[in-house]
């Protein structure tokens, strides 16, 4: 069902006053067990599908990349199905955003997936009956690429209206641990299929996965729906939307730091397979062992994300920050077995400030910009990569696997420390310093709190 890097569908509430402080977040949710949402019998069906399509989007994945290799001998045609995937993102990612603020969620998604299922059938057809040709591939990957534009933003608007604004924390964390335990099985499953029977069988799967969370949406019952006002149709909704993030800060500096994350130190493909290779090297299985325990760092930041009761920018930060930091401790790891130990809290760290941002970015949000805001966020996200790919490669080549990784962890450390200061000036706070217990406290207070330390320490000296 998910079409992204990570299952990024949260709810929202109905209301969406601004924060008096940014860093410490847009809003506290009450704490609640880690499967709260999942007592909710709408949400329930929807993580079902999720489920059943996120296995079946994983394998489609694997089996779409060997296929094109398999025809052409080509990595670079492989690179190309990739780019054709996330192009329309790219390109109509905005005006995706536009249409979902005005159609409503439960028929549009059911028309997205459809698309979705009816590509996957159709490559498996002719996959199958050995008639398939890369130009083919390519189609299908560009017409899911489309459908993306508007099932992406349609997916986490309507999560919204499922659960309501308590289970905002619970509802994308647990979409996220969905999307990564998935991406452990699904590229097992794709393996055993390409070897044992061909590629076409694992686009059939993929195809039929899809009946799983079509049947959910049908299934649901409409009146226990939390349904939010629709943007109505004008013109100049696309500015308004830029114009709306650009005035929050809350808003527009998760985005940004998300960016900078996703475009420079995301690029696990391009890290990793050059450890593998130039600095330990090791075969494809290490490489594959080093995604899997990046998974399983994922799967756990997910579960303890779903655990906790808050979304604040400050945690957003800090993550990011400790994300940026082991990057770079990973980069100059000499042992393969720790380098591989460390993907573990690299996966964590990347999952909590991707959780953080998301749930954030949609608490602050009004519901009626809720598609356009989560379009713009989904577009620098998924954006990044393909367009820091090249410059990480580069510098990777150039420079070193080690180089470019640390790189990768510096630009996200940097990034992470100048927005925290950002978030912390526009909500009107200042970094202490002091000890607590005999211990050292770094911590942000109000300027006035701040203000009063200072005299008392000044009072203390003179007495």
């Amino acid at each position: 069902m998910s079409t992204g890097p990570g299952a990024h569908s949260a709810p929202a509430p109905t209301t969406h006053d601004t924060p008096e402080d940014p860093v410490e977040g847009t809003r506290s949710i009450r704490k609640s067990s880690m499967f709260s949402s999942l007592k909710i019998r709408n949400y329930r069906l929807f993580f079902i599908g999720q489920v059943v399509s996120n296995t079946g989007t994983w394998m489609q994945r694997i089996a779409q990349d060997w296929l094109v290799l398999s025809l052409t001998g080509s990595a670079t045609a492989v690179g190309v199905t990739t780019a054709l995937q996330f192009l329309p993102m790219l390109l109509f990612g905005l005006y995706g955003g536009v249409l979902v603020d005005r159609l409503p969620k439960r028929p549009t998604l059911l028309v997205t997936q459809t698309a979705m299922a009816v590509t996957g059938l159709a490559l498996a057809f002719l996959t199958i009956t050995g008639h398939v040709e890369v130009w083919h591939v390519y189609v299908a990957a560009f017409a899911v690429g489309l459908a993306t534009v508007v099932d992406n933003p349609a997916r986490q608007s309507f999560v919204s209206e499922m659960v309501g604004p308590d289970q905002l924390q619970n509802a994308v964390s647990l979409n996220s641990a969905n999307f990564q335990s998935a991406r452990m099985v699904g590229p097992a499953v794709a393996g055993l299929l390409i070897t044992g029977v061909g590629t076409g069988w694992a686009f059939l799967l993929n195809g039929l996965s899809f009946v799983a969370p079509i049947a959910g949406l049908l299934l649901m019952r409409a009146r226990e729906l939390h349904p939010v006002r629709r943007a109505p149709r004008g013109k100049g909704q696309l500015r308004e939307g830029l114009a709306y993030v650009a005035g929050r800060p809350e808003l527009v500096w998760p985005i940004v730091l998300v960016g900078f994350i996703g475009t420079f130190a995301f690029n696990f493909p391009v890290y990793l397979s050059a450890f593998a290779d130039e600095v330990f090297h090791v075969g494809a299985g290490t490489y594959s062992l080093f995604n899997t325990l990046m998974a399983v760092g994922s799967v756990t930041g997910a579960l303890l994300a779903a655990r906790r009761g808050t979304a604040r920018l400050r945690l957003l930060a800090a993550a990011a920050l400790v994300f940026g930091t082991v990057e770079i401790v990973a980069a100059v790891t000499p042992s393969l077995w720790l380098f591989a130990l460390l993907m573990i809290p690299l996966g964590l760290f990347g999952m909590t400030v991707n959780v953080t941002a998301n749930t954030g970015i949609q608490m602050a949000t009004d519901p009626a910009m809720r598609g356009r805001v989560m379009a713009l966020y989904m577009m620098v996200f998924l954006g990044g990569s393909p367009v820091g790919a090249p410059i990480v490669g580069w510098i990777t080549d150039t420079y070193g696997a080690r180089v470019g990784l640390a790189a990768g962890g510096a630009v996200a450390a940097a990034a992470a420390i100048a927005i925290g200061l950002i978030l912390a000036r526009a909500g009107g706070l200042r970094l202490s310093v002091g000890w607590n217990a005999g211990h050292p406290r770094v911590r942000f207070v109000p300027r006035e709190e701040q203000k009063e330390q200072e005299e008392r320490e000044e009072l203390a000296a003179a007495a």
